[in-house]
Order: structure tokens, then sequence, then C-alpha cells
């Protein structure tokens, strides 16, 4: 299966690079081809070309700042924290790819059922446009540990 992720967090130097390293990996190494986008402060690191947006099966954002997502009309989209990205890989990875082969599109959180994804086998026409969640963005990693908590835990 064809993935591309996009990875972001407000200075775009350690935390998003380790989402954009483990999904890679993990993508690898369950099979898939996978390319993987970091946003920071500092730009962005290894842009998707249009042409693997247009041949992806599925996009993967994890993101702690807000992420264009003009780009991805028509596909499906799991969106979860750069956390997500960093500790839970594979789960979003799996997410991603259960949805694609169940034909969904639309936008979804990880760890969501995909029930609110639309299904590219509706036929009906009776669905509902994709609405925006109320729910404000998400702004910086953990608030419960701090920036050197987290790069000690790493490294140690």
């Amino acid at each position: 299966m064809k993935l591309v992720a996009v990875t972001s967090c407000p200075t775009g130097i350690a935390h998003s690079q380790m989402a954009a390293e483990n999904l890679l990996q993990t993508g690898e190494r369950l099979g898939h081809d996978i390319d993987v986008e970091v946003q920071g402060a500092m730009g962005t690191q290894d842009e998707l070309s249009s042409e693997a947006i247009a041949e992806a099966d599925a996009v993967i954002i994890t993101s702690d700042t807000s992420v264009s997502r003009d780009r991805f009309d028509g596909k499906l989209v799991v969106k979860g924290t750069v956390k997500d990205g960093v500790n839970n890989a594979e789960a979003i990875v799996e997410q991603a790819v259960e949805l694609a082969e169940a034909g969904k599109t639309g936008s979804v959180s990880f760890g969501s059922d995909g029930s609110d994804a639309e299904s590219a086998d509706d036929e009906s026409g009776d669905s509902e446009p994709e609405v925006e969640s109320e729910e404000p963005v998400r702004r910086g990693g953990d608030p419960e540990k701090g920036l050197f908590a987290r790069l000690k835990k790493l490294f140690s």
C-alpha cells in the first residue's frame, strides 16, 4: 500500500523528526511504501510531491500545529498528534491501511473507528458534506512533560 505522511510540531527540531522516522521505519517494516514530510519552524523537509500524493492510498498527519490539507482532497486522512507518531506509529499506520482497504475517504482522528469517514462505494448520494471538527487545534507537545524531560527519557 502507498502511504504519505506529514509530521509537524511548533519547532520541528526533535519530535516531528522522531515521528517521521518512526512512521517511515514502521511503514517499511509492515511492507508499505511510505513518504514522510516534516514541517517546522525551519521550513519543510522532504516535501511530498504531487505525484506521491496522487498515488497514495492514505495520508497520515501527526501534528501539533496546523497543517494545510487542501492538497489531500479526496484522500483518506488519518490525523493524530506528534506524540501518536512517536509512540504509536504502528497503530496509526495499521489504522490508515485498514480504513483505506475498506474504501474510506475523508478525515478520521487516530483511534476512532472511521465511522465518520465516507465510504468510497457509497452510491446513495445522501452523504453529508465533510465538516471540520469544532475541537480547538492542539499546539505544543505533552503538557505534563517539558521538552528536556522527554529528551532525557529518549536518550537514557
